[in-house]
């Protein structure tokens, strides 16, 4: 009787190992890539570490125009020369079908003269020039044109660009309000505009924050892609 009970006992676990080893393995939930999906994939990686090094640098050359708004408010009263101040692309700057320096980029520049009113014959300055902007982690020196202003008297106001009059500068002065941008003053030069009532107030020079102006580069600057 005992013979029979291990004999019976081993079909059952033979019967029930056969049973388990023809079921077929459970599909995995997952699904497979698609190349297009993989590619994509592929795609969006950020270039390494070879391929920055052996991309070739794009040449913006000198009068490449830079778009940028104020990220603080700047007047002649309360800054002072060698002040810094930043800004950010306000349009991208392409050459050769790239583009080299994307919207939203930071810059850099230096207030190269603020005198408040009263302290020259009544008048009031104020002179910006972009200094340095970062593209992709790195940081790219530049010379720009400056954007300046005078006011004289009771309200006269003039502008200056370029460091030698508007003919040979920059260019475009906006003041944006609730986001939006409105474009002050007439055409000079080669088809620049003159900062006008972007400078506010009677008594000083005020460049509000998210004032939005443009520069023009005096010298090339090589930027990696």
């Amino acid at each position: 009787m005992r013979v029979k009970s291990a004999a019976f006992a081993v079909m059952i676990l033979l019967l029930i190992t056969a049973t388990g080893c023809g079921k077929k393995p459970e599909e995995t939930s997952g699904t497979t890539p698609t190349p297009d999906s993989a590619n994509a994939k592929e795609s969006a990686k950020p270039p390494s570490m070879m391929e920055r090094l052996t991309s070739k640098p794009v040449t913006l050359p000198e009068g490449t125009v830079l778009t940028v708004r104020l990220n603080e408010s700047v007047s002649s009263k309360s800054n002072n020369s060698g002040d810094k101040f930043t800004a950010t692309v306000q349009e991208p700057v392409e050459a050769d079908g790239k583009v080299v320096i994307p919207k939203g980029a930071t810059v850099s520049g230096t207030v190269t003269d603020a005198k408040p009113l009263g302290k020259i014959k009544g008048g009031a300055t104020l002179r910006l020039v972009l200094d340095s902007v970062t593209v992709k982690d790195s940081k790219y020196d530049i010379q720009t044109s400056a954007v300046a202003r005078s006011l004289k008297g009771k309200g006269k106001r003039t502008a200056e660009f370029g460091g030698g009059g508007a003919g040979a500068g920059a260019l475009i002065g906006a003041l944006a309000g609730g986001g939006k941008g409105a474009l002050i003053g007439g055409l000079v030069g080669g088809g620049a505009g003159v900062a006008g009532g972007a400078f506010t107030g009677n008594k000083d020079i005020v460049l509000p924050a998210e004032t939005t102006l443009s520069f023009k580069l005096l010298k090339p600057v090589e930027v990696k892609m």
